[in-house]
């Protein structure tokens, strides 16, 4: 196993310094003063331990002799940074974080590494240090940086021995995320990758399936799960929980069948579920669930009690009760259970709204809206404005009752208040007594969930109403003895627990072990002058008071305050995550989703929101428990970060202040501290700029008890099916102390340090001859390498850019559109025309009148000439909401959002033109109603009004979109591009001085046309053009479109909106606001574009388009010969890569294509071009060297003519030279090529693979040799010869 690189070998010389003064006599391993000392044998195991042990590195179990020799290097290393003042080599603390993760002491093992990162500028190059650090940001829920930091890894070292685990791991947060694209890519990715990992090949499976579940692919989902179940030897819980999913599922969807097919289909699956897995309480409580659908009532009743003594107690199970005792009409019990419900989940809308409900039918309309106010509060609560106006209607009749006639009127039901301190259930004392002293993460019921579960009957010990509920003030006062008891009640139950010591039970013990260690850090000052938050119902973060009884208070409703160091950027916040999971709710849907309260620009800080939703999150199903005896109920934890520049740094590495300063507090100054705004802000080198934000990992309280079972956690949409080393929790562990440095630490996103460059170094360089690099190459270790940093491996992984500095003026932020009118041919090919264009300080130029000028007739484009042309042709469709250009709404219309909603079908040219001319019609018959009623109604500021709030509100109107229409067939659309060929050359399809016309294969869109035929409101979403190169479009009309543009230099800000609102910036479908930019500071053009006018996208320029009227657009994309796209193309390409996304446009086939076929005169195009030629004839050289030792045959395919170039058909990164494909591949000559990388994951020793060579490495030398830099007068007298005088 291949270690991370940081040997022991520079700890050795202190080590044995420290061995020299051992006195004779002395214990063994005992120095002069006491302290202990490391063994050479010692010394030699350490060396071969660290991060990627995680998780198949067992100390429990027969592993105690490891887990004390990690213990003694801890403190050997402690010790030795003590006395050496923490001047020590970096790979200390590197080694330190690796020794405290295997022992799983996260917060140490995060300190050490930040320690690590704060020394070693190039970090980034140690893959071991990067997967350990992303380990410590998973197990911290802060899965945005641990994305990054896995991403990393991949990226430096595509090789790594735990790649699986990282895919695995990626996918699992990516479905929280809800990428729900990238989660099946990376879940695939495992699934072929035949290397150990924390979760077995079915769980895997079973992912994958509920991931289809997930996203409404209902077919699809039924499909894996019932191929999952003709799995031989299929586990027990496995099959159990498959089985699960597959009946709620019927129960739930409607897609699957009549109602009684599906509620039969669901019984039976759930009938079969229990036979597997007997005590599954989640199994129980759906099939309770199908019951009660088919009016069983009675089985339904036996199905809930069987699932609460099978499970701790579920807020769903009681409120589902209530429903069934409500619908029976027994108010009073259904009272008791819809109190339980709330009082396990305080945020529970669905009980909240059911109570509401029951009061309200019970003529109690003062605790109806007491109860609808919480619902309302609740994060999953989905309809607030009919919530909103019931209240409204509720407190109307309660203002045109008489005075008095309520205190008259004898109730039904107790109060809300009197209700909340009734005794409840027994069931619940058992089981649910040692929830109530643990921390919980909130469950995230969806938004459009039906009551969802209840019951009660017996007694309980009383709850105090949580602090973040709604006050009664709002609809009453705050007066009764009895609320006032409440506050101050948990002060009391300490006092209480303290009397009784001697007689506690553990439970009980576990709270008084909490509550004391939470009264001392407070009368400490722990929290004093800090902003900690509630995770409470509101949006809004009240500070944490530092009264001793409000403190408790919170503790003892389950409130925890963590605070987390982590880099201020936008985090994915802390839910309850489960690996095998999803939520048990009656509507159709069900969510697991993160809210980022973030700002993608200034200082920011984040505070998780634990139960948080989208309305776009379907329903998963079913709670599962976890497979062979490795359920892991997963809990939020909150993590936020100080605004405050003062705020002090925890002690994270150890109980000693002076170790604490030494370890955290002495980086600062060479700790990252730039702007954290950005990705490209954990750059070194980037910290430049003023007014820095600095997050600090605030001390934290930290309940011991949280670990402590998993039967005792709550979880958020579904158990788990993990390993101990999957998941996501509070630490379990001592509370967090101050340190006594003043200043901020930040805290690195990712880092690593090999013991060996990812591609070696060599005394070559751009100018040596291809015989030289061969040379250098046959010197080199015959290992192979990695199809990593094929063009910028000098530099650490890509990051997208800072916003510009200084930020500009508010003013300055609608810039006037770059145009050039034309009124004759000659002004269109006019050279500064191009050089205006391809300027990098245009983004966008705007050309007027182009076809005009050219006489270009449009009409070819028309919608009557293409239906003539090919009426059967293909077209793809975009179905689209009807919006305002400059707004974004959620479908209901009741917030904006960046999310934009498109579903994708395909049709004809005719088809779609019948639909454009019918749209064209309504719209007539719309505008001829609306003068009519402009005639009958004078009062026409009020209808306008009234039009633009019901626009602003929805429901939206939907139309569709007809795009990527492909007119590449030079024999269907002759007339069509022969007319594009009197464009000037910079912006024709194919010419000379486009890099696109060097590719010598099509890609679709790019080097070819497309047509796109519009509606009014159609929609281009945001984007940057594949791999950051130019583009043109021109439009054909008859109406306009309106364009905004943003610069290439803020995609970074653009970027970080997309993460903070769970997008995925390259492949998901978004649709800026325009509110965020401009509080962003980012300039944004707009302007419209009318018939026969052509926009030219300069490279990188971000864009997004709506039609205005009815039109159709022609584009393509354009490559202009310069260093500014060559380079901004390369970025683009190394960015997908480490993104795991496809870069369309095959750079290193490109630029072999440039050297063969183009003579360049600009220093800084050959430079770029040269280096990426040398860096890939190194590899393809250093491979084959590698393979030919190790005795792997290569075999010459060669290359026809206008063939593609490869990509692996696994992690889709481009393959050049030497392709990897299956015996069975090669032998049908189906030629499915794979990377090297995935090749030996599939195959260790390649012996499945045969290896095909595409050139001989002597055409690649001589294509090497003859690319040199030609001067600009040649390249004049080349293009330009001058005219020579013959005489006479």
């Amino acid at each position: 196993m291949k270690s991370c690189g940081v040997s022991l070998a520079a700890a050795a010389p202190a080590f044995s310094d420290e061995e020299k003064k051992m006195a004779a006599g002395k214990p063994r391993g005992k120095t002069k003063e006491g302290t202990l000392s490391l063994t050479a044998e010692e010394r030699e195991e350490l060396s071969g331990l660290d991060s990627l042990l995680f998780g198949f590195l067992n100390l429990h179990e027969n592993g105690a002799k490891t887990e004390t020799l990690l213990l003694k290097a801890v403190c050997c290393y402690e010790s030795l940074i003590l006395k050496a003042d923490g001047k020590v080599e970096s790979e200390f603390f590197c080694q330190l974080g690796h020794f405290n993760l295997l022992l799983e002491d996260y917060p140490k093992a995060l300190s050490a590494y930040q320690r690590y990162y704060s020394l070693q500028s190039d970090y980034w190059k140690n893959a071991a240090f990067l997967y350990g650090l992303g380990l410590v940001y998973f197990y911290y829920n802060a899965f945005h940086w641990a994305i990054k930091a896995f991403q990393e890894v991949l990226y430096v070292e595509p090789s790594f021995c735990r790649a699986k685990e990282i895919h695995l791991r990626l996918g699992l947060m990516f479905k929280v995320n809800t990428d729900y694209e990238s989660s099946l890519k990376h879940f695939q990715l495992a699934l072929i990758d035949s290397n150990p990992c924390t979760l077995s090949s079915v769980e895997i499976q079973f992912h994958i399936a509920h991931l289809y579940e997930t996203q409404r692919m209902y077919h699809s989902a039924k499909e894996a799960y019932e191929q999952l179940l003709q799995t031989e030897n299929l586990p027990a819980q496995v099959k159990a929980t498959v089985l699960q999913q597959l009946g709620w599922m019927h129960h739930n969807v409607d897609l699957l069948g009549d109602q009684a097919t599906k509620e039969s289909c669901a019984i039976q699956y759930l009938q079969k579920s229990l036979e597997a897995d007997p005590n599954s309480g989640q199994s129980w409580y759906f099939l309770g669930r199908c019951y009660s659908s088919i009016g069983k009532v009675q089985d339904a009743f036996i199905s809930y009690r069987q699932s609460i003594d099978k499970s701790e107690a579920s807020a769903d199970t009681w409120c589902s009760i209530g429903v069934l005792y409500q619908q029976q009409n027994q108010p009073m019990d259904a009272l008791q259970a819809y109190i339980c419900a709330v009082q396990l989940d305080h945020g529970h809308a669905a009980a909240w709204m059911d109570l509401g409900t029951l009061y309200e039918s019970c003529n109690q309309p003062q605790d109806a809206i007491k109860c609808y106010l919480n619902a309302a509060r609740s994060k999953s609560c989905s309809n607030t404005s009919m919530l909103t106006g019931r209240i409204k209607v509720l407190q109307a009749q309660l203002c045109n009752l008489p005075q008095g006639s309520l205190q008259n009127k004898t109730k039904l039901l107790p109060s809300i208040e009197e209700a909340w301190s009734l005794p409840i259930p027994a069931e619940l004392t058992s089981r649910q007594g040692a929830m109530n002293t643990a921390q919980q993460a909130y469950k995230a019921h969806h938004p459009n969930t039906e009551p969802v579960l209840g019951l009660s009957e017996t007694p309980i010990s009383q709850q105090p109403l949580p602090v973040h509920m709604i006050t009664y003030s709002e609809v009453d006062d705050l007066s009764s003895p009895a609320k006032r008891k409440r506050i101050s009640s948990p002060a009391k139950y300490l006092e209480q627990l303290r009397t009784d010591r001697d007689h506690l039970n553990p439970t009980q013990k576990l709270m008084l072990q909490q509550l004391e260690s939470q009264f001392v850090l407070m009368q400490q000052g722990f929290n004093k002058g800090q902003n900690s938050h509630l995770p409470g119902s509101n949006d809004e973060q009240p500070s944490f008071s530092t009264d001793p009884a409000l403190y408790l208070q919170a503790a003892s409703t389950n409130i925890q305050t963590s605070h987390r160091m982590l880099p201020t950027s936008s985090i994915t916040q802390g839910i309850a995550f489960n690996h095998l999971s999803h939520t048990a709710t009656s509507g159709d849907q069900q969510g697991i989703c993160c809210t980022k309260e973030s700002t993608p620009s200034g200082n920011r800080s984040f505070v998780p929101e634990i139960s948080s939703h989208t309305e776009d999150t379907p329903n998963g199903c079913a709670g599962v428990k976890g497979f062979s005896n490795r359920v892991q109920q997963l809990m939020a934890e909150p993590i936020c970060s100080p605004n405050s520049r003062d705020s002090t740094s925890p002690n994270l590495i150890s109980d000693n202040p002076q170790m604490s300063s030494l370890l955290i507090g002495k980086a600062n100054e060479s700790m990252m501290t730039g702007a954290c705004d950005k990705v490209n802000s954990i750059h070194p080198e980037s910290h430049t700029k003023t007014n820095n934000s600095v997050a600090s990992l605030h001390s934290s309280v930290i309940s011991t008890t949280a670990a402590k079972s998993a039967d005792q956690t709550t979880t958020l949409g579904v158990t788990s099916i993990s390993s101990p080393h999957i998941r996501l929790q509070t630490v379990n562990g001592k509370g967090l102390e101050n340190s006594n440095s003043s200043k901020n630490t930040s805290l690195p996103m990712i880092s690593r340090k090999p013991d060996s460059p990812i591609i070696p170094s060599m005394s070559v360089s751009i100018y040596s001859n291809s015989t030289e690099v061969l040379k250098a190459c046959r010197n080199l270790d015959k290992n192979g390498l990695s199809n990593s940093h094929n063009l910028l491996d000098k530099c650490p992984p890509p990051r997208p850019p800072t916003s510009p500095y200084p930020p500009l003026p508010k003013d300055k932020l609608n810039p006037p559109t770059p145009s050039i009118y034309l009124e004759s041919k000659r002004d269109a090919f006019f050279p500064p025309l191009h050089q205006f264009c391809i300027n990098p300080k245009n983004p966008v130029t705007v050309i007027r009148g182009l076809a005009g000028a050219l006489k270009l007739d449009l009409g070819l484009f028309s919608t009557k000439t293409l239906v003539e042309a090919n009426n059967e042709h293909t077209v793809e469709v975009r179905t689209q909401l009807l919006q305002p250009a400059d707004e974004n709404w959620d479908p209901t219309g009741t917030k904006k959002i960046w999310r934009c909603e498109s579903n994708r079908s395909h049709t004809t040219i005719a088809k779609y033109a019948q639909y454009q001319a019918s749209s064209f019609q309504e719209s007539l018959r719309e505008e001829n109603e609306k003068k009519m009623q402009h005639r009958e109604y004078s009062d026409n500021e009020s209808t306008s009004s009234d039009n633009s709030g019901r626009r602003r509100k929805g429901p939206f109107k939907t139309i569709k979109f007809g795009t990527n229409i492909d007119l590449s067939d030079d024999k269907k659309w002759k007339l069509q591009l022969l007319e594009l060929t009197k464009l000037p050359a910079f912006v024709r399809v194919v010419s000379a001085g486009n890099l696109l016309s060097h590719l010598g294969h099509t890609i679709l869109g790019m080097n070819t046309v497309q047509l796109y035929m519009k509606v009014p409101g159609s929609r281009t979403p945001g984007h940057q053009e594949n791999n950051n190169f130019c583009s043109v479009n021109i439009n054909i009309g008859p109406g306009d479109c309106e364009w905004f543009v943003v610069p290439e230099g803020y995609w970074g800000v653009l970027n970080d909106f997309c993460e903070k609102n769970n997008l995925n910036f390259l492949m998901s479908s978004w649709w800026p606001n325009l509110e965020d930019l401009y509080e962003a500071n980012v300039p944004v053009y707009r302007f419209i574009q009318r018939p026969g006018d052509l926009v030219w996208i300069n490279a990188g320029t971000v864009h997004w388009v709506q039609a205005v009227g009815w039109c159709n657009n022609i584009a393509w994309n354009v490559g202009p010969l310069t260093a500014s796209q060559y380079k901004l193309a390369v970025e683009r390409y190394e960015w997908n890569k480490l993104q795991s996304v496809k870069s369309l446009v095959p750079m290193v086939h490109l630029s072999w294509n440039m050297a063969r076929n183009i003579k360049v005169s600009d220093p800084k195009l050959f430079e770029m071009i040269k280096y990426c030629l040398m860096k890939i004839l190194k590899q393809c050289l250093t491979l084959r060297e590698a393979l030919i030792t190790a005795g792997k045959e290569i075999t010459w395919h060669g290359r026809t003519n206008d063939e593609p170039a490869h990509y692996c058909s696994i992690c889709e990164v481009e393959v050049f030279d030497l392709l990897f494909v299956t015996n069975e591949s090669n032998s049908q000559k189906t030629y499915i090529v794979h990377c090297q990388d995935c090749a030996r994951k599939a195959s260790g020793n390649l012996d499945n693979f045969v290896v095909l060579e595409e050139y001989k490495i002597e055409d690649l030398m001589q294509v090497y040799d003859q690319f040199t830099l030609v001067s600009e007068f040649i390249m004049l007298l080349q293009y330009h010869p001058p005219l020579l005088d013959t005489g006479p």
